[in-house]
């Protein structure tokens, strides 16, 4: 393709806007262009990159089995509604109502439609195991849209669900996904990392999290030095701290006096009631009140520490839980918000869950269940039980920093979620009745999995992995194209003549090649060439002609080599394959 005739609208300022380099970099080098907030549109380099990510994604799944279908992005709602996820996606879910007035979603994933066609179609264990793909547009209205294509309103993923009849069948279908995904992202050039993950809302018994280390993504990896332990922050586990770490002198919790109620009046949150009392977050107790379906929940963590929500899920067995509303909170704490207390709980809630860090404090500072009051002296085990029918002591909070794993120190560092497998079980099949009959014709739920892989994050990741001040570095698997001539002199006959060859020669031989034959200055395309990110340059110009050369440089190199005029195709041909192998090695 020829640069005169391409739609590459590269910009020298730096977009106020974008958030993260990758955006930054989008956006200079005339990939996207924002429509509003989270919607993009894909320019010609942008649009070429993203189809080389399908494709890969779709060879590979489709080696290992899957079959591409299609189903619609506008959903109904009622098969939402049957599965409970109405509730989980919340407002993050695009509804609208047709003209019949019946309500329908744009689409975040599929699980319910999917399910529903197998329920369908499915009959007896001889059509199983099956699994079915896509790749299509999905819709999230995001709170706050953030980086770009990372976390936008609109994206392309791709989407792959299994149908399986026994366990032993899932897990293969399972692996053949996560072994799909390593070959996946090896392909496109971009360094990965596989985590444990929890399921969310999507449900089910295990999951595993591919993710692209680098400093702009909004994910956080845990892991142990030596590698023995892997998770994301939602998923990670941590060791039970042990009172010893909390208690300062052996045997201090037996001799401590009785509670002591203090006036604390408008004072409800951590920060201002270790200010009054002047005591430290980490010898405070939270008491959060949470809603579980017909069900209120009482949780408490450390002050200094926060609860995670997916923890707390699992705990109950996966119910879907949020934060009680003021009204119900003050009918079981008998007090306005910020003044909870551990003291009493248990009798006016469903299920008290207890953090281990909560458990193993010698003595700590909670509310009063009474409107500015709190209560100094609270001894876990003596003022409020440990132990009960409707009672767990559990790992209810996030890792954070000192915490262990096995007795080793937990690490973090930040990367991009890019695709994540499930076994759901038969969650979705149980709900929307995708059942077959077995061997003996006992009629059975189906195990699924789901695997989803966001095509757009692989477009992102690999930008904020391959740069430098110039501009992107692209990995050749994926970059718009392989190589770029640079005619530094097109103006001048005989260079023209020598370029156009060359760019003749390289397209004869299948390399993905754009010619630069702008009326410009050298240093003009260079600049260009070098924002863009191809892989290869090949520049003609008047004095290496005069040479009988052209210069040959990787976009990740400094240097550059000269390559007789007679020999430039054939060379560069044999670079492209080795950049190539280099990938797939």
């Amino acid at each position: 393709m020829k640069y005169s005739k391409t739609f590459i609208p590269t910009v020298k300022e730096v977009p106020a806007d974008a958030e993260c380099l990758s955006h930054r970099l989008m956006i200079r080098a005339g990939l996207i262009r924002k429509v509003a907030s989270g919607t993009y549109c894909y320019l010609p380099l942008g649009w070429r990159s993203l189809l080389k990510i399908i494709a890969i994604v779709r060879e590979e799944m489709n080696r290992a089995g899957a079959q591409e279908i299609i189903v619609p992005s506008i959903q109904p709602k009622e098969l939402w509604d049957r599965t409970g996820r109405s509730a989980d996606y919340g407002p993050t879910m695009f509804s609208l109502e047709d003209r019949h007035g019946r309500m329908n979603v744009l689409g975040p994933t599929a699980e319910e439609v999917f399910t529903n066609l197998a329920a369908g179609e499915i009959k007896s264990y001889k059509q199983l195991p099956m699994n079915l793909y896509q790749i299509t547009a999905k819709y999230r209205d995001e709170f706050r849209p953030r980086f770009g294509p990372i976390r936008s309103r609109e994206f392309i993923m791709k989407d792959a669900y299994s149908f399986d009849d026994t366990p032993d069948s899932l897990h293969e279908s399972y692996m053949a996904m996560y072994d799909a995904y390593c070959r996946i992202f090896t392909r496109c050039g971009v360094e990965y990392v596989i985590v444990e993950a929890e399921s969310g809302e999507m449900g089910g018994s295990g999951s595993h999290q591919f993710t692209i280390p680098c400093e702009s993504g909004e994910d956080t990896i845990v892991y142990t030095e030596d590698g023995s332990y892997a998770a994301n922050l939602e998923k990670a586990a941590i060791d039970p701290v042990a009172p010893s770490v909390i208690t300062s002198e052996p045997g201090e919790s037996r001799n401590l006096p009785a509670p002591q109620e203090v006036h604390t009046p408008n004072v409800g949150t951590i920060e201002a009631v270790c200010d009054f009392l002047k005591t430290k977050p980490q010898d405070m107790i939270k008491t959060l009140i949470y809603a579980a379906g017909d069900d209120t929940v009482a949780a408490l963590v450390r002050g200094d520490h926060d609860l995670n929500p997916e923890k707390l899920t699992q705990t109950l067995g996966g119910a879907h839980t949020d934060l009680a509303d003021e009204q119900t909170i003050e009918k079981v704490t008998g007090a306005k918000v910020g003044f909870a207390g551990p003291i009493g709980i248990a009798e006016k809630v469903s299920k008290l869950i207890i953090d281990h860090a909560v458990a193993a404090m010698p003595v700590g500072v909670t509310g009063a269940n009474k409107t500015d009051y709190h209560i100094k002296n609270v001894v876990p085990g003596r003022d409020f039980p440990l132990e009960g029918d409707n009672l767990t002591v559990a790992d209810l909070r996030y890792a954070g920093q000192g915490d262990t794993r096995d007795g080793k120190k937990l690490l973090f560092k930040k990367g991009i979620e890019v695709g994540q497998v499930f076994k759901l079980g038969t969650k979705y099949s149980t709900k929307l009745g995708a059942r077959f009959l077995d061997e003996q014709g006992v009629e059975k739920p189906c195990l699924m999995g789901c695997y989803g892989i966001g095509v757009n994050r692989i477009f992102a990741s690999a930008i904020e992995l391959g740069n430098d001040e110039n501009g992107i570095v692209w990995p050749i698997a994926i970059a718009p194209f392989e190589v770029i001539i640079t005619c530094v002199n097109q103006d001048d006959e005989e260079v023209a003549k020598v370029a156009d060859s060359l760019y003749k020669q390289l397209l004869d031989a299948g390399i993905d090649v754009l010619y630069d034959d702008r009326i410009l200055r050298g240093g003009v395309k260079f600049k260009d060439a070098d924002l863009i990110g191809i892989p290869v340059r090949l520049t003609v110009g008047k004095r290496g002609i005069a040479e009988g050369q052209v210069e040959l440089k990787l976009r990740r190199d400094a240097e550059s080599r000269k390559l007789p005029i007679d020999k430039a195709a054939d060379e560069t041909i044999e670079v492209v394959a080795s950049l190539k192998k280099e990938i797939s090695a």
